[in-house]
C-alpha cells in the first residue's frame, strides 16, 4: 500500500467553506462518533497527503489544522480552490469536501496512485450513478490559470470550471480531452490497481458503507442516517 512509503507527494485540502444551511448549523463541527467531521476528513487526508489544510473562512477551523482563506470571498468552492493553488507548492493537489467521512483512506490511496502515473493526466474525479462528483478531485497545478480566470469571469459553478480546464489543457496540449480530464465512472465493483499483481477492493466493512463513501452529510435526517454505521469508521 502506499503509506509503506509514507504519503504521495500531493497537497490535501479540506472544503470546509459552505454555509451548511440545510444542515441549521456548521457541519464541520458536527461530532460523528466523537470527532468533527472536519477533524476526519484532515485526519483521512494526512494519511494520504504530504500537507493537509482547511480551505474556509473561518478561525474555530484553525485548531485542527491550517485554515486557507479565499482570495475573493462569496464565490464559493471554486474560490477555494484558487486560494488552495496560491498556497501550494506540490504539482498534485487533492481535494475533499467535509462531509465525506465514509470514503476509505485505501480508495483515495489507490485512486491518487493511478492518477499521477498517467502521464497526460491533469484533473481527475468520479462520477457515480451518472452523477458527477466534484467535490472529491485531483487536481494538477495546470488547472490553477483557468480556475483564477473562471473566479475573474464571475462563473463560479465547480464542475464546468473543470470541464472549461480540461479542455483548455487538450487544447494546448494537442491531446484528447479524456486523456487529460480523468473523469471515472465509479461502480461498487470496482477497484484500483494500487502495485504490481496488487488489487485493492472495499473490506466486507467498507462495502457496507458503499452507498455513503459519496454521499454528503447535507440534513440532519442525512446525518442521523449515517450514525448508524459509525462503528465502521474504526475500520477505516
Amino acid at each position: 500500500m502506499m503509506r509503506e512509503g509514507g504519503p504521495a507527494d500531493v497537497n490535501g485540502y479540506v472544503l470546509a467553506g459552505g454555509k451548511s444551511s440545510r444542515m441549521g448549523g456548521d457541519k464541520a463541527l458536527l461530532e460523528l462518533a466523537g470527532k468533527p467531521l472536519v477533524l476526519r476528513a484532515v485526519e483521512k487526508l494526512q494519511r494520504v497527503c504530504t500537507d493537509v489544510s482547511i480551505l474556509g473562512n473561518r478561525s474555530e477551523l484553525e485548531m485542527y489544522a491550517p485554515v486557507i482563506r479565499d482570495l475573493h470571498e462569496g464565490c464559493g468552492p471554486l474560490a477555494g480552490i484558487e486560494a488552495a493553488f496560491s498556497n501550494s507548492d506540490k504539482i498534485w493537489n487533492l481535494f475533499m469536501a467535509v462531509d465525506m467521512p465514509f470514503l476509505p483512506v485505501q480508495f483515495l490511496e489507490s485512486w491518487v496512485k493511478m492518477v499521477m502515473q498517467q502521464e497526460s493526466a491533469r484533473l481527475s474525479m468520479f462520477c457515480v450513478d451518472g452523477r458527477p462528483q466534484p467535490a472529491l478531485c485531483l487536481l494538477h497545478k495546470d488547472v490553477a490559470p483557468y480556475i483564477e480566470r473562471a473566479v475573474a469571469r464571475s462563473e463560479f459553478k465547480f464542475l464546468p470550471a473543470l470541464v472549461s480546464a480540461a479542455e483548455g489543457l487538450a487544447t494546448k496540449q494537442k491531446m484528447a480531452v479524456d486523456s487529460i480530464f480523468l473523469n471515472l465512472p465509479w461502480s461498487w465493483k470496482a477497484s484500483f490497481l494500487v502495485k504490481d499483481g496488487y488489487i485493492w477492493k472495499p473490506t466486507e466493512a467498507q462495502q457496507k458503507t458503499q452507498h455513503l463513501w459519496f454521499s454528503n452529510l447535507n440534513t440532519p435526517g442525512e446525518f442521523a442516517a449515517a450514525e448508524a454505521f459509525v462503528s465502521t469508521l474504526m475500520m477505516d
